[in-house]
């Protein structure tokens, strides 16, 4: 099986604002009839096509047809995942990627990289860089903690920092 072209991209569909489009409708769609965008969405909010029984993100086909390759990770910079538009998307790898996420499920303090700490009774602040957990401070002020982890992120994450 082959890797989907950049030239095979631009035959099959069309971009249009963040979404794709098929250009022939596939033998193997079950769309309703009139119904030519491209994807069915996966539980994480992603939209996948089908091309030649091999799976593609519709992020991945976008960026493919713009910028002629498929990186290791493509990015949403904004972090919504069915905005699809080319200005949204980035080519990235699984580190800095990271450093696009949204805080964590289990986040009590609201602030990404800022804990209570609870023997020492004040807030603590952290950042990843390359795997790796660096502690930054522990301070009374909330404030001054989280003032902290975002310019470290700006810092160590540059444009992939989410404050």
């Amino acid at each position: 099986m082959t890797t989907l072209t950049q030239e095979e991209a631009h035959r099959l569909f069309e971009y249009r604002d963040g979404l794709l489009f098929w250009k022939e409708r596939p033998r193997c769609s079950r769309k309703a009839k009139g119904d030519m965008t491209a994807g069915t969405q996966t539980t994480g909010g992603y939209l996948k096509v089908t091309v030649a029984q091999k799976k593609y993100y519709v992020h991945q086909i976008v960026f493919l047809m713009q910028h002629g390759f498929i990186p290791e990770i493509v990015d949403h910079i904004d972090g919504d995942t069915s905005n699809n538009k080319i200005e949204n998307l980035r080519a990235s790898n699984k580190s800095l990627n990271a450093c696009n996420s949204k805080p964590r499920v289990d986040n009590t303090s609201g602030h990404k990289g800022v804990t209570w700490g609870k023997v020492c009774k004040k807030w603590m602040a952290r950042v990843q860089v390359n795997g790796r957990g660096i502690h930054l401070g522990v301070f009374e002020d909330f404030e001054l903690a989280c003032f902290v982890a975002d310019e470290a992120r700006r810092l160590f994450h540059g444009s992939h920092a989410r404050l």
